[in-house]
């Protein structure tokens, strides 16, 4: 297992790294699923709440792999074996995701997150072995993740009270293993490679989000419950996806992360960043659903909480990728303008009469006033 160069050209995702990510979407889907049923309960704070948790366990469990495997990816058989119990753990994840939500019962999601991040760690004492040039640091990523996971297995035990407390102090040390890790030296990594796997998770999120919502307005329609709103709901949830789209995709990840993110700081803000792209976009899917309960009568929540559920993630996806994506290429923060004052008024669109389809019509503009100043500056 010796390290990938980072300069190496045609690097692309392998089938391996696909299937991981498709695996990795029965994940999103149960979290998603989750905090549809739990907004519509009445019970939004904890679905929320919920959410985060499950959320951020798949997603650290995909970032760390995708950024060993643009270190170091032999595509051998014991590799391959390796990422199959990985995706055994994803799904065994996504088997405890409604127990999660509906009981507080986490030990299946935490033994599914615990057979994924023990793969990784037994991928980081290979690497050790393999590549003295950074055995430090390898070994690192091993003790760090092997730690945390006795510390996911010991809250258990606690009592329910004590565990909030406990998720979040393993949340900060989980994040803090890659800093700590990476201080000892830096692993090689491809920009490319790491654009494309990240944007194939993107389409993942926004496949689920389309999902969700299309679901939900066909359970509608099949009871013969179609209106005008619910066609509103279906045509803002398509705006606001495709716009997602469109503005994730404005301009190409790669040119950063190969230039101006190349230093450890800007690129753990690139990457720990992109948990809000990914949680918001999968929760505009919950939302859409819940919205389509909302407007059928299928749930007795407010009308301004189902709009919310929409207009909140969405505003938090375009300021994210705003600041993540657009802010970096542009000088001056006017050019930022346009981001947060959509992202106002789409907070706002939750008073509408028809929230989805007022977030879907904001979100379609700035991606076409993105697509205008992107086209001026293009031709000067």
């Amino acid at each position: 297992m010796r390290a990938r160069d980072p300069g190496e050209e045609h690097r692309v995702a392998t089938s391996l790294e696909l299937l991981f990510d498709l695996c990795f979407a029965v994940a999103v889907s149960q979290a998603s699923a989750g905090l549809r049923a739990a907004v519509g309960a009445g019970h939004g704070t904890a679905g929320v709440l919920h959410f985060a948790i499950v959320f951020f366990s798949v997603w650290w469990a995909w970032m760390n792999l995708t950024w060993f495997a643009s270190a170091y990816d032999p595509d051998d058989v014991p590799y391959r074996l390796t990422v199959f119990a990985q995706i055994t753990g994803s799904l065994i994840l996504a088997a405890g995701v409604l127990r999660a939500f509906d009981g507080d019962d986490l030990s299946v999601i935490t033994l599914g997150y615990v057979v994924m991040r023990c793969a990784l760690a037994g991928l980081w004492l290979r690497a050790a072995r393999a590549d003295p040039r950074r055995r430090r640091t390898a070994l690192r990523f091993a003790t760090g993740v092997v730690a945390c996971q006795l510390g996911w297995v010991a809250l258990l035990l606690l009592p329910a009270g004590v565990r909030p407390a406990g998720v979040a102090l393993l949340v900060v040390g989980e994040v803090c293993v890659p800093v700590w890790a990476q201080a000892a030296g830096t692993t090689p990594w491809h920009p490319r490679h790491i654009a494309e796997r990240y944007a194939s998770f993107t389409l993942i999120v926004l496949g689920e989000s389309v999902a969700s919502a299309t679901a939900a307005v066909r359970t509608a329609f099949d009871e013969h419950r179609g209106t005008w709103q619910l066609c509103a709901v279906a045509a803002g949830g398509l705006l606001t996806v495709f716009a997602m789209w469109w503005l994730y995709f404005a301009r190409p990840a790669h040119t950063l992360l190969a230039t101006t993110h190349r230093g450890p700081g800007r690129r753990f803000r690139w990457a720990y960043g992109h948990y809000l792209i990914f949680a918001s976009a999968a929760a505009v899917g919950a939302g859409l659903a819940v919205e389509a309960d909302q407007v059928t009568h299928r749930t007795g929540i407010a009308a301004q909480a189902a709009g919310a559920m929409v207009a909140v993630p969405a505003a938090v996806f375009l300021t994210t990728v705003w600041a993540l994506h657009l802010r970096p290429h542009h000088r001056g923060v006017a050019r930022g303008a346009p981001f947060l004052g959509r992202a106002v008024l789409v907070l706002a669109s939750a008073f509408s009469p028809v929230p989805a389809l007022a977030t879907g019509a904001l979100s379609a503009l700035l991606a076409a006033v993105v697509t205008v100043r992107g086209a001026r500056t293009a031709g000067s």
